[in-house]
């Protein structure tokens, strides 16, 4: 009797809630976290994801995206929590925009109340009451993400960035029953928002609480939040005249001390629900645009994330022995080659995420093959296919024992390089960025070496007769290439 009860109470489950034997949430790894330890195995993250609606769309086939992901070779996507929504058509210039759901779709953290107009259609919310659609969605998509080996970063927070955002926010007075009194954008994301910060206290805890059984996940604190509260830190070309000097994408701002001492409020609050919770997950931080040196972290986190990164920023940062991330790219064309570029550049710099921004992802095309530009960048099969070349790549490293090596390479013709070693194990790969063929001249320690070029866009291997290094320079010259090309060497261990 007893083996009949528990297979009916195991059958009255849904399959989707089913118990799955989870494993320990992703961290950094002990022996080098510059990357991540997951399931047994250090790993980076490579992604050219959706844009951010997965759960909070409700027309959007989130399992269609991840089986893609999955299929393509990728482990990382992000998502955007609910607390901030995109105008359909409008939002930066994004046609068909996942984080943008058509009039009455929006499936927010809140339940819907009985009083009606909502800016982005249906009913006003109740920030009282809990929407159990949109926690089973979420329990979904992370429970789907982690069958496929997919990490999940949910971004909590966005900046509002101008009022026909702030106009479909579920905090802004016209869109809920709850009397709150922020009025002005710029104060929601900071302690002095009134009664909102009860409210975004409680749905922190809340989203913690239902997420801490799923070990794929991160938090990110915020996301952009120098954009609704920028200090100008410096600027990426200093010979430019002003005002353009000063302004985007010129510019390089972080967050003034308002948002920063919210920000610091949001991880305290993860943190300490965590505290008695089973499990702990990572916190990351989104700092700035282009690449700073930081200069202080809010307590609690483990990852700085930066949004289309220059190489330079994990030198800058490396000192932190923290995952440095490329967090979102954009805006350089519909084109493979720029973020296929990109990507090469920041990882073999010791970079430990990237995350490419794929408009390729639509409600119509959860699959990643919207055929019409849909916004200020790219996407699509072929460029996921590439970035998966890079993943494998990285993958056949021993990642715990790799760091950045400016000195492997003492210089390559007509071409940049950006280097990795292991000089433990043996282990050296070198990215060359531009067009070749290049003359490349390396200083490798005394032994006999086995290497090979690799094709970044094809993966396509041309293997290098073996030769002995006798510690001194070692001159390799390259294949034919436009925009990149990959070395990896191996020394015989004796």
């Amino acid at each position: 009797m007893k083996s009949a009860a528990l297979f009916l109470a195991l059958i009255a489950v849904p399959c989707s809630a089913q118990a799955i034997a989870h494993g320990q949430p992703i961290r950094l790894d002990p022996q080098n976290p510059h990357y991540f330890r997951y399931d047994g195995k250090t790993i980076a993250l490579v992604t050219s994801g959706e844009h951010y609606g997965s759960v909070l769309n409700g027309d959007f086939d989130f399992r269609v995206c991840l089986d893609t992901l999955k299929a393509d070779g990728l482990n990382f996507t992000r998502i955007f929590g609910g607390s901030y929504v995109e105008v359909p058509g409008t939002s930066f210039g994004i046609k068909h925009n996942t984080l943008a759901p058509a009039a009455g779709r929006a499936i927010l953290p809140w339940a819907r109340s009985n009083e009606p107009d909502y800016a982005g259609g249906g009913n006003r919310f109740d920030l009282d009451k809990w929407n159990p659609e949109y926690f089973r969605r979420l329990h979904d998509f992370l429970s789907n993400a982690e069958r496929r080996g997919i990490i999940v970063e949910i971004s909590l927070f966005s900046s509002q960035y101008g009022e026909p955002q702030w106009k479909l926010s579920p905090f802004n007075a016209a869109n809920n029953v709850n009397h709150t009194d922020v009025t002005d954008y710029k104060k929601v994301n900071t302690l002095d928002n009134g009664n909102v910060l009860a409210v975004q206290e409680r749905y922190v805890r809340k989203v913690v609480r239902e997420a801490n059984q799923f070990p794929n996940l991160i938090f990110e604190i915020q996301n952009e939040p120098w954009s609704d509260h920028p200090v100008l830190t410096t600027v990426v070309n200093p010979y430019l005249f002003p005002p353009d000097r000063d302004r985007y994408p010129n510019s390089i701002e972080v967050a003034d001390d308002a948002s920063v001492a919210w920000q610091a409020r949001v991880a305290e609050w993860i943190t300490s629900e965590e505290a008695a919770l089973p499990d702990k997950h990572l916190i990351a931080q989104c700092y700035a645009n282009f690449g700073l040196p930081v200069r202080s972290l809010v307590p609690g986190v483990s990852i700085v994330n930066f949004h289309y990164a220059y190489p330079l920023t994990v030198a800058q940062n490396y000192g932190l022995d923290k995952a440095i991330a490329y967090d979102e790219s954009g805006f350089l064309g519909t084109g493979d080659d720029a973020y296929r570029r990109q990507a090469w550049n920041f990882m073999l710099s010791g970079g430990s995420t990237f995350d490419s921004l794929d408009y390729s992802f639509s409600t119509d095309h959860p699959n990643g093959t919207e055929p019409a530009p849909n916004g200020p960048g790219g996407g699509g099969p072929a460029l996921r296919k590439q970035l998966a070349i890079l993943q494998r790549f990285l993958q056949a490293l021993p990642l715990a024992n790799m760091r950045p090596d400016a000195d492997v390479v003492v210089h390559a013709e007509g071409v940049t390089p950006h280097a990795l070693s292991s000089v433990s194990r043996g282990v050296y790969v070198v990215y060359l960025d531009g067009n070749g063929p290049s003359r490349v001249d390396l200083r490798l320690p005394a032994g006999a070496y086995k290497a090979e070029w690799i094709d970044t866009v094809t993966g396509a291997s041309t293997e290098i007769p073996g030769f002995k290094s006798a510690g001194r320079t070692h001159t390799l010259t390259s294949p034919a290439f436009t925009n990149g090309i990959a070395l990896r060497l191996s020394r015989r261990l004796y």
